[in-house]
């Protein structure tokens, strides 16, 4: 079986991080030839290059560039897949007419988020309109993502996010981190991820004030870069500088979650965050955002908390909580530390990939159960 992947780019992300993870298991397992395609030549995850595979460059002239068409059909022409699995919805728009031409399979992972109500001329949904019909199977990482977007059940799958626990296994030093990122508190806090419209760092922000006007115990954390991010800095009030630290984008993300106490994701909308898989299999207790595919990962007073989007007064309350409890906090960590491994890891994931690659070849329907 030959299968092309196909995506934006290897940007730092949580969809970028599921492939790059899936990729590693399918070649590992030898179950197909693959290749890759991207149309961004930048690529954050370089350990991609050690896999053995070809990377073809699609790169667009401007953002719709309608010779996308052309270029991918020439690379299904040299290296005829029998499947194209898409990654995000500019990627699936450009794959549907292809397959239609082509006779390829297409597996459409467009839905990566779960937003509470989509306007029907927002750009994700008019895509993912174009693209279901084309579609084998549509594959999102949360049944809250599937509902969001509507997406037909006939050709519908969940496939959660697997986190590879060998991540964790080379972290480096407690001390030699807190060092590098001058951090002197007894307690760390931290949020990972992009700063984008999609994220609410600004309300994680506040919610930091908060709890460092109550105590000077503490760090925050942000790690990422993004286009919020000069906006966020720009809200820190001067006296509280040296206990709220923008460490930017970091490879050694596992390394620095391991320092922290609490780990907190504040998003407007989300399907499955890696950054939160992240934290429980590390063992950090969680404050989240309520809503989307946060919900089927954090179990509210187990393994975290659900707090009401952009309540910073519940956020801080709860972080708060945790510190002070350090009994209880150890607990909920634990609880989520097992609850990954029992749900959501990357042999999980990998073999329910390769089960829909295995249906889809012998033509047989998948199902969002």
């Amino acid at each position: 079986m030959r299968i092309l992947y196909f995506i934006n780019g290897l940007h730092p992300g949580g969809k970028e991080r599921r492939l790059l993870e899936l990729l590693k298991y399918v070649i590992t397992h030898n179950y197909a030839e693959v290749e890759l395609a991207l149309m961004s030549t930048e690529i954050r995850y370089p350990e991609v290059h050690s896999l053995g595979i070809k990377i073809n460059y699609l790169i667009r002239r401007f953002k719709k560039d309608p010779g996308i068409f052309y270029h991918l059909y020439k690379l299904c022409k040299s290296f005829k897949p029998d499947i194209i699995h898409a990654w995000d919805s500019m990627t699936a728009v450009y794959t549907a007419p292809i397959v239609k031409l082509s006779g390829v399979k297409f597996i459409n992972g467009m839905i990566v988020g779960a937003p509470e109500r989509m306007n029907p001329l927002h750009s994700q949904w008019i895509r993912s309109r174009i693209s279901f019909p084309f579609s084998d199977v549509i594959v999102a990482n949360s049944f809250a993502g599937l509902k969001a977007y509507n997406a037909p059940g006939s050709k519908s799958v969940c496939i959660y996010n697997g986190f590879d626990n060998s991540r964790i296994s080379r972290l480096t030093n407690k001390d030699i981190i807190r060092k590098k990122f001058d951090i002197h508190t007894v307690k760390i806090v931290g949020m990972v991820g992009e700063f984008s419209k999609r994220k609410d760092f600004e309300s994680y922000i506040l919610a930091a004030q908060k709890v460092v006007s109550m105590r000077d115990d503490v760090s925050f954390l942000t790690v990422g870069d993004g286009e919020t991010l000069e906006k966020c800095k720009s809200m820190i009030v001067k006296q509280k500088t040296r206990n709220i630290k923008f460490l930017g984008w970091q490879s050694d993300v596992e390394s620095i979650i391991n320092v922290m106490d609490v780990g907190v994701l504040s998003t407007y909308t989300e399907g499955m965050s890696n950054s939160i898989l992240e934290y429980m299999a590390l063992g950090k207790p969680v404050v989240a955002t309520d809503g989307g595919g946060t919900n089927e990962i954090v179990v509210d007073g187990v393994t975290g908390f659900l707090v009401p989007r952009g309540n910073i007064e519940v956020m801080a309350k709860k972080i708060n909580a945790l510190l002070d409890d350090n009994e209880g906090a150890k607990n909920m960590g634990d609880q989520g530390s097992q609850r990954v491994a029992d749900l959501f890891s990357l042999d999980t994931m990998g073999s329910r990939y390769i089960d829909i690659y295995r249906k889809i070849s012998l033509g047989i329907k998948s199902s969002s159960k």
